[in-house]
């Protein structure tokens, strides 16, 4: 059952999670690399009460991430979208793609359309980009996004320890850096 949106893309379909992407999550989530810089590996049991959050979500504020499937194939291959949950810093558009297809331009067609998402259907008036200020590959895709550091700011529990500059950007920039991605 799909309780939200679909977004189609070029090579991707949004959607809102469901219990078939559990498996590809829990891979997501086990991966050293991949969660480096999103709170760290998680075991099985914490990757679901994840995705339950974030299905929760949708049904609690009416949005949050998508799960990011590649229309060739169907398989799920990451999460990217709005993000705001109670304490975090800003209205949020987060991203996090599989290991084996990070890289291929992914993350930026799924920003693009949830960014998109979040000025035109939820009316904001800004995002946000939660990003340690190690991780060069996020830091590049929020600046290729038209973002910019607006500086160190600090997650809710249990993520206050971790080091976070916000990048972001209004919708008024965002209509203008919009135009460089005519193709999504």
């Amino acid at each position: 059952m799909i309780n939200g949106p679909i977004l189609v893309t070029q090579r991707l379909i949004l959607r809102p999670p469901g219990p078939e992407d559990f498996e590809r999550w829990a891979e997501f989530c086990a991966d050293e690399k991949t969660m480096r810089f999103l709170g760290g590996v998680q075991p099985r049991a914490v990757a679901w009460r994840g995705l339950c959050s974030m299905a929760g979500a949708w049904h609690i504020r009416g949005y949050a991430m998508f799960s990011l499937i590649t229309r060739d194939t169907g398989e799920w291959i990451g999460r990217v979208g709005p993000w705001y949950p109670d304490g975090w810093p800003g209205e949020e558009v987060g991203w996090g793609v599989l290991r084996s297809h990070a890289g291929k331009g992914y993350a930026l067609e799924a920003a693009v359309a949830t960014i998109d998402y979040a000025f035109d259907l939820l009316g904001w008036d800004s995002v946000i980009h939660t990003i340690d200020p190690d991780n060069k590959a996020s830091i590049a895709l929020a600046e290729r996004l038209g973002s910019y550091n607006q500086g160190p700011t600090r997650l809710p529990e249990p993520y206050q320890d971790h080091p976070v500059d916000s990048y972001g950007q209004t919708k008024a920039e965002w209509q203008e850096n919009r135009k460089k991605f005519v193709r999504f």
